[in-house]
């Protein structure tokens, strides 16, 4: 009784233990981050958590959707500057000095060589716009004039271009000057540079804020192995923050601020696609927070802020503010140069490698230097197939020769089935005896198929988010090998002038083309090289395996399936080869011919 009860009050020293650590290393903190991370969420109503601090007036910037216009009535709704470089074309409004107007020069919307270039950029009011905006906002309370969106600014030149920059001025006549020298790269970044003077008497308070806005939700590839939607490395050492559209409207107040308790030094913010992308690049040397937020209405409109610390000029004093924009392709070399030439804090991570990037950038990296060495993709996925194949040999030969010797003992497992028939617990015994004395590993034959999978995913993440690999011509009919075969099995291969994939709940099995049928074939031969396996459940399986991969992959991309087929056309010939060697009957006829044996 007395040990129950020293039992009894150790379990409760204990347990009072628990809840006060918990209480104070996990409890504590997360109610002290909810409650700064609400404070922070009322600043973007405009309710101050300390009205003692200065806070921005937020209100001001909240983007307003004007009435619906065509393209052409918004883009002559400004003056306008040409933007035309190597790889970008378009313009820039002078009305808000906003960046709208923005194509890809490299990027056609398909195959067809005439199709229309990717259009990035689009003036607010028109279908799907999206834009980019660097603003100037003044403390709650004060009367400032700074230039808005209506703002026209004036410039010094017509024409942006690698070589040529220009320098929009704005004046409020009231002492406040602001200078904004835009240039831009021959890829996809601009630099925004801007000279902030103080000709007044009174000293000035201004918060800077770079911005990105999309109205209306994108239409998204929607897969779960991408992200799409806002995206952001805030602060130089900090990993990426990521959310979809989805996400972003179950926000209190529909806003996320990043990061919650300080303000970020260096790193990035903006909106990612499959293959495109607009990021905000700060000053690194000059203090901000993120902002992810989602305005409701009619038409929702998601917004990205990269919003600085307050700024304060003296009479006669000037400021600088240095804003960097990225709005372009997400090509990797280019990417990797802004990173690690420019200092763009991990900015590569605005292509989704995946959790398993320590296998997809390398497998991204031979490809690419596959390429530049035969000028094809698909002849590249080819030799990485072989790659692999001669990586993976000696393990590959243990097991097609245990494979093989499972072929010659296979007489031996018939007797002890038919022996044992009434007894499957003494079969399963006896089968296992049977395969230590022979050295034989009944499932060697899975592991082929499992050293492919590896391989298998690297490949099929690259072929998926690579642009590089965007309208990659094969051979013949294959000329994007992201894209799935384009024929069709199901309409005679385009004879027949309809699409299956249109048919509701199935439509998505019936994209079967080619390259998925000789895939099929030659994964039905592989399994035929292969002892039928003795379970009649297992047989089944394996008999509809080469089937159900075939309609599974007939909407992977063709570069995948293309891969695939050449592994099971090396595997079968390398199988054979061994099986010869082992003094084992290749069968395989006879197994397709069903013979028994």
């Amino acid at each position: 009784m007395q040990n129950d009860q020293k039992n009894l009050i150790l379990a409760m020293a204990l347990s009072l233990m628990v809840i006060v650590g918990w209480n104070y290393f996990f409890a504590q903190p997360k109610v002290q981050q909810a409650r700064q991370t609400t404070s922070q969420l009322e600043q973007l109503g405009g309710k101050p958590a300390n009205p003692a601090a200065p806070q921005p007036d937020l209100a001001a910037l909240a983007p307003q959707l004007p009435p619906a216009v065509s393209r052409a009535e918004a883009l002559a709704g400004s003056p306008r500057i040409v933007i035309d470089t190597k790889n970008l074309s378009g313009s820039m409004a002078l009305k808000g000095a906003r960046l709208d107007d923005l194509s890809l020069k490299a990027y056609r919307e398909t195959i067809d060589p005439n199709s229309p270039n990717i259009v990035l950029l689009s003036p607010s009011g028109v279908q799907d716009g999206y834009f980019i905006d660097l603003n100037y906002v003044a403390p709650q309370g004060v009367t400032l004039d700074l230039p808005k969106a209506d703002t026209v600014w004036k410039a010094d030149g017509q024409r942006l271009t690698e070589t040529t920059p220009v320098t929009l001025t704005f004046d409020n006549g009231k002492g406040l000057v602001i200078k904004r020298k835009i240039s831009v790269d021959e890829d996809y970044m601009f630099t925004v540079a801007d000279t902030v003077e103080n000709k007044g008497k009174e000293a000035v308070n201004f918060f800077a804020n770079a911005t990105t806005t999309r109205q209306g939700e994108p239409v998204s590839s929607g897969y779960a192995v991408l992200h799409e939607g806002f995206i952001g490395v805030i602060g130089a050492d900090q990993s990426s923050t990521e959310m979809t559209y989805a996400q972003i409207a179950k926000e209190p107040n529909k806003a996320k601020v990043l990061p919650v308790d300080s303000y970020a030094l260096g790193g990035w913010l903006g909106f990612t696609d499959k293959y495109w992308a607009t990021a905000i690049v700060p000053d690194p040397t000059q203090g901000y927070k993120g902002w992810f937020r989602q305005f409701p209405g009619v038409k929702p409109q998601y917004q990205v802020d990269a919003f600085g610390e307050q700024r304060t000029l003296a009479p006669g004093q000037t400021a600088t503010v240095s804003t960097r924009v990225f709005a372009g392709a997400k090509e990797s070399r280019v990417l990797s140069y802004y990173q690690n030439v420019q200092g763009v804090s991990k900015f590569d991570m605005l292509i989704d490698w995946g959790w398993f990037h320590f296998i997809t950038r390398p497998m991204f990296w031979l490809l690419e230097t596959l390429f530049a060495l035969v000028g094809n993709f698909g002849v590249a996925i080819l030799l990485i197939t072989l790659i692999v194949k001669i990586l993976f040999f000696p393990l590959a030969n243990k097991s097609y020769a245990s494979m093989a010797k499972m072929k010659i003992i296979q007489p031996k497992m018939k007797e002890i089935q038919e022996k044992y028939a009434d007894d499957k617990q003494k079969q399963q015994q006896e089968m296992m005896n049977l395969y230590r004395t022979e050295k034989v590993n009944p499932v060697a034959g899975c592991l082929p198929v499992l050293l492919q999978i590896p391989v298998f995913f690297s490949l099929y993440k690259v072929l998926f988010v690579a642009i590089e690999m965007r309208h990659a011509p094969f051979f013949g009919w294959i000329r994007d090998l992201s894209a799935p075969d384009p024929t069709n099995v199901f309409n005679l291969f385009g004879l027949v002038p309809w699409d299956p994939t249109t048919v509701p709940a199935i439509g998505h099995l019936l994209h079967l083309g080619i390259w998925p049928l000789i895939m099929g074939v030659s994964m039905w031969v592989q399994m035929k090289m292969n002892p039928e396996p003795t379970d009649p459940v297992q047989k089944t399986m394996f008999a509809w395996m080469p089937v159900i991969f075939t309609f599974m992959l007939g909407s992977f991309p063709a570069g995948l399936v293309i891969y695939w087929t050449w592994n099971n056309v090396l595997s079968v010939a390398q199988q054979g080869l061994i099986m010869k060697r082992s003094g084992a009957k290749i069968e395989l006829f006879d197994n397709i011919a069903g013979k028994k044996k």
